[in-house]
């Protein structure tokens, strides 16, 4: 068995980022930028009032002092005339500044009559003027690589860029196995089960970027094993879930190595998840779940995710992992690296007592993975412990 470490980088060593396509900026959102874009205009390309009021001199303002209006401002709707000493130009949010004006007194400080303003004596003295390229300048960078945020489309679209080029979405084929499996909606013999790993990791890898594909059950032979590969063609990345262990109806792979798959690893250091093969098949890269429902969702988190990434230009990252406070004691932990369904609340961090690896419905309470390292001693209430969020 190797570390959970040691795997991934075997994973990342499968695996290199994709190539490039340029896409609408209206599909952006969640995608990752591949490569640094320019902005093509200055933001705000213009000095612009922040506020309604009247644009006048900075060296003319000073309390009682009068001006005359001589024209108005407006949102796409420049002043282009002259302002000579004494007068002033009526001013909306987002308008221009008239040249050689730097000062925009908010109406509330202003007393009207016709065309003639006065300056109240007590004033703000704010200039609520917002400088050209107070936001950004033309040529500014948005720096690759990121996975691209509501904001940042938002920033994309002011900076005048009505594409933009990021990495392609990885094809993951998903391939549960084994005869005991149904679909969701049939109606199971009583010694089948409902297949759910496929939908789970389809549902983790979506949010991921990832474009998945999920393939037919196939059963527990090599005719049915073979096929579902053959099906998998044009993948970057290929999962199998079950049949991956040493059993006699554990055909992936033997299978799988008969089409060709140079394998990587089998077996990790870890819990749940231990049954965790990889290798390559052709281009594709090819990790061999656990069939173990909470097995293979953690697999998932830990290692199909950030090769996910890796896939998507975004780095050789594992999952980032935070620290909390036990909010129960733990007992030491045994030879494998330990992922414990756990919840994190205001009182601190605590696992659940049962970590059976086949129990969805405490990975679904669950918002955190605390991870134990291999050998980690009984732990106190209060102790620093670290965490995947979920």
């Amino acid at each position: 068995m190797i570390s959970v470490a040691e795997a991934l980088q075997h994973l990342f060593a499968l695996v290199s980022p994709l190539e490039v396509e340029t896409v609408p900026l209206r599909s952006a959102a969640g995608r990752v930028l591949a490569r640094d874009v320019a902005a093509t205009r200055t933001q705000p390309p213009f000095d612009a009032s922040s506020m309604d009021g009247y644009a006048l001199r900075r060296t003319e303002v000073e309390p009682d002092a009068m001006f005359k209006l001589v024209g108005e401002a407006a949102a796409g709707h420049a002043f282009t005339g002259t302002v000579g000493p004494g007068q002033c130009v009526r001013i909306f949010t987002g308008a221009p500044v008239p040249d050689d004006l730097d000062f925009v007194v908010i109406q509330e400080d202003v007393t009207r009559r016709g065309d003639l303003i006065t300056l109240n004596r007590d004033m703000d003295g704010k200039d609520n003027v917002r400088p050209a390229g107070g936001d950004f300048m033309a040529g500014d960078l948005m720096q690759a690589p990121r996975r691209l945020t509501p904001t940042d489309v938002a920033l994309l679209a002011s900076m005048n860029l009505p594409e933009v080029p990021v990495t392609r979405r990885p094809v993951v084929s998903i391939i549960a196995t084994g005869d005991e499996l149904v679909m969701p909606g049939e109606t199971p013999r009583p010694d089948q089960i409902i297949a759910s790993n496929s939908f789970g990791l389809a549902a983790l890898l979506d949010a991921e970027g990832a474009e998945t594909r999920m393939l037919p059950i196939a059963r527990d032979n090599t005719p049915s094993l073979k096929t579902a590969f053959q099906l998998a063609g044009g993948s970057d990345l290929i999962l199998t879930i079950g049949g991956a262990s040493v059993g006699d109806h554990d055909l992936v792979a033997p299978v799988a190595t008969e089409l060709g798959m140079q394998q990587s690893f089998y077996k990790v250091a870890m819990r749940p998840g231990k049954p965790l093969m990889a290798g390559r098949m052709g281009e594709a890269a090819m990790i061999g779940l656990p069939g173990n429902p909470v097995s293979a969702m953690v697999c998932g988190k830990i290692f199909v995710v950030p090769v996910v990434g890796a896939l998507l230009g975004l780095g050789n990252e594992p999952a980032r992992a935070l620290t909390a406070t036990l909010a129960a004691p733990l007992p030491p932990n045994g030879p494998r690296e330990h992922y414990m369904r756990a919840i994190l609340d205001a009182d601190g961090l605590r696992a659940f007592d049962n970590q059976d690896s086949s129990l969805l419905g405490i990975l679904s309470q669950s918002n955190a993975l605390l991870v134990r390292p291999p050998h980690d001693p009984g732990l106190s209430v209060g102790a620093s412990v670290r965490y995947l969020p979920l």
